[in-house]
């Protein structure tokens, strides 16, 4: 329980230093979607049941800051996200810091690309938001690449201050 309550409050942080860096940035029309590196350490470090959890409570933090979306989309897609990862996890870099961080951004292109799929059917103009999803994508991704290496230490840190032995007998 304290491994997931750990890495649960790391990722309340994470989306709510997003959230300010979005409102911060509205002025310039830009959204930083940061799913990826919300799923991955609880897809690779906690037993699936305890990992699901925060993945949906992470998921389910996310929605309510997402006022335009259907409320579970996130959620929904976090759990998927943190499924297929939990399946692949013996194949996945779990160490290196740079597997890490490219794993990550494949995540997150992953959920990204899901979320505006779902979310383009409903606008009008797909082309110009199309556009507007390309320029917030290439923000995403290069904010992710930059934060990684701090977020994945805090993680690591938070799950050390608990005692907390992430499962690692995968």
């Amino acid at each position: 329980m304290k491994p997931a309550l750990a890495l649960f409050l790391t990722e309340a942080l994470l989306l709510f230093l997003a959230a300010q860096a979005n409102h911060s940035l509205s002025g310039l029309h830009v959204f930083l979607f940061l799913g990826g590196l919300v799923v991955l350490e609880g897809a690779l470090a906690l037993p699936l049941g305890a990992g699901l959890a925060v993945s949906l409570a992470a998921g389910g933090l996310a929605d309510a800051a997402a006022p335009l979306s259907a409320f579970g989309l996130q959620a929904l897609l976090f759990a998927g996200a943190h499924t297929v990862i939990y399946s692949l996890r013996e194949r996945l870099p779990r160490e290196a810091l740079a597997g890490k961080v490219v794993v990550a951004l494949l995540v997150n292109l992953g959920l990204f690309l899901a979320i505006c799929t779902l979310e383009l059917r409903h606008s009008p103009a797909k082309v110009s938001a199309s556009l507007r999803y390309f320029s917030d994508l290439v923000a995403s991704q290069a904010v992710l690449a930059l934060i990684a290496p701090w977020f994945f230490a805090l993680q690591a840190r938070s799950l050390q201050l608990t005692g907390a032995e992430p499962d690692r007998a995968y």
